[in-house]
């Protein structure tokens, strides 16, 4: 597919999203742009959370993935809705009774302000990491399939991407990005239905046929019972699962503030667990059309794109898509779904940091009111910036799959938020509010120590992303031994 063609498709497709804010973007004041007013009508923030809960990383990487792991992701989402039924009946109700914008006020309402900006910093490092993961794969994508023909260098790609982002969500924030993530829901999902209609077309095999054929076999197996210390087992595979829900959806500024944004409890509820029972189903058609690709490579003998020597089967999908003689309509639907894909989880990442940063460590609301318009927008600009340095330095650092890069960084930075909001909610001592940075800071060195070395400790025992809870123990107990005596009554 020719460059330029994708370059105007995209172009056309940020117009859209632009025409969006617009309409959306009328009230240009703080509280639409942290609550959106608190007017979200749930269905429609639970069906833009699928596409910002997937992320471009899963529209690739989770079909590239399945290669090396078969279908054992699935086990991860089975642990998603526990965790998700975790977040509805036991977070939620706690976030709507205090009346926070920003979650962890919650640790500054029950610990005091060390704790706040240790849950806060501990989110920043985390969304970003994680946001610029995202962005990364979007970039690399486009570097690879469109910009490397015009010569365009790689840092340019990086401004651009964020710079559109910026543009639409400048004005009214998480009200906007409630819309523009329903948009790009509904592009990333009917990209890939489409997608795999048109590869078994193309493997001239109905949608029965091809379940029952052997390569579909040899790929989907799912629950893995065999060696507990292996990282593929279901039970630390479920557990994983469960608590990546927990810290990166519950314990999660970004995620969290959209579900704040609905009328009340009950909407709220409605939206996470309906979330979690449709990613089942979703997380299995992207598997499924991972199975779909490599069995047409091997047809059709498409080798796996190599970038500086190293094979990258998240580059399949959009290999086959735009150079693989599928036709135009393949093409287009795959840019639109990446881009839908990638987007809807970036601008509102975007907009978290925004809000975080400006409730928790600049004490935005007790700013004179002239102020803080203008001091929102300027922190605005700032994490743009942070976005553009960090994703352009993950071209020389990132060596794995994607999705299982950002679930393992995940693990550590998400384990500390989990173990202090757990103190905080299921005991009810107080502690040496000074020392929680440093516990949270010896719980990621422990943590990152104990996975280098269990295989050689435990007799060939390898963690998997169940190293999250392990984490949030690590946090507890270091809490624990700094609790006041006296317990609080």
């Amino acid at each position: 597919m020719s460059p330029l063609l994708l370059a105007i498709i995209i172009g056309l497709y940020f117009l859209l999203l632009i025409g969006i804010s617009y309409f959306t973007g009328k009230e240009d004041s703080n509280i639409t742009f942290f609550t959106a007013n608190k007017k979200s009508p749930w269905y429609v923030v639970a069906f833009g959370m699928i596409g910002a809960s997937l992320s471009g990383v899963t529209f690739i990487s989770v079909p590239g993935w399945v290669q090396s792991t078969q279908f054992s992701y699935m086990q991860i989402v089975f642990g998603y809705l526990l965790g998700y039924i975790v977040i509805a009946y036991l977070l939620i109700p706690l976030y709507y009774k205090l009346k926070i914008t920003s979650i962890y006020e919650y640790l500054l309402q029950r610990f005091g302000k060390t704790s706040h900006r240790t849950g806060a910093f501990f989110f920043l490092i985390s969304r970003i990491l994680i946001a610029s993961f995202r962005l990364f794969l979007v970039a690399s994508v486009l570097q690879y399939f469109i910009l490397d023909a015009w010569h365009i260098p790689f840092e340019f790609t990086v401004v651009i991407s964020v710079l559109f982002i910026w543009l639409y969500t400048f004005k009214s924030g998480i009200k906007t990005i409630v819309w523009t993530d329903t948009l790009q829901t509904f592009f990333m999902l009917f990209a890939v239905v489409a997608a795999i209609i048109i590869l078994l077309n193309k493997l001239d095999l109905s949608l029965t046929e091809f379940i029952h054929s052997s390569i579909y076999k040899n790929y989907s197996k799912t629950i893995f019972t065999g060696d507990f210390n292996d990282k593929k087992y279901w039970l630390k595979s479920i557990l994983g699962g469960m608590f990546i829900a927990i810290a990166m959806t519950g314990l999660d500024q970004d995620n969290m503030q959209k579900n704040l944004t609905c009328k009340n409890i009950k909407e709220s509820q409605k939206n996470v667990i309906s979330l979690g029972f449709v990613l089942i189903l979703i997380n299995f058609i992207f598997l499924f059309l991972g199975v779909l690709l490599f069995a047409y490579a091997k047809k059709f003998g498409v080798s796996i794109p190599v970038v500086e020597g190293k094979v990258k089967t998240d580059l399949l999908f959009p290999e086959i898509a735009l150079n693989q003689g599928l036709g135009l309509g393949l093409g287009i639907l795959f840019i639109l779904g990446l881009i839908a894909a990638a987007y809807s989880s970036a601008d509102s990442a975007l907009t978290s940091l925004t809000t975080s940063f400006s409730i928790d460590f600049l004490d935005i609301d007790k700013k004179e009111v002239s102020k803080q318009k203008v001091l929102r927008k300027k922190v605005h600009i700032l994490f743009s910036l942070i976005l553009i340095i960090v994703i352009i330095s993950y071209q020389y650092f990132i060596k794995d799959n994607i999705i299982n890069s950002l679930l393992l960084v995940s693990s550590y930075t998400y384990g500390p938020l989990l173990g202090i909001f757990s103190f905080g909610i299921f005991t009810k001592y107080q502690i040496e509010d000074s020392w929680v940075w440093l516990i949270a800071v010896l719980s990621v060195i422990f943590t990152y120590i104990l996975n280098q070395n269990a295989s050689n400790w435990f007799n060939g025992f390898h963690f998997g992303y169940e190293i999250l809870l392990i984490n949030g123990l690590f946090t507890f107990m270091g809490l624990y031994f700094i609790r006041i005596k006296t317990a609080k009554t």
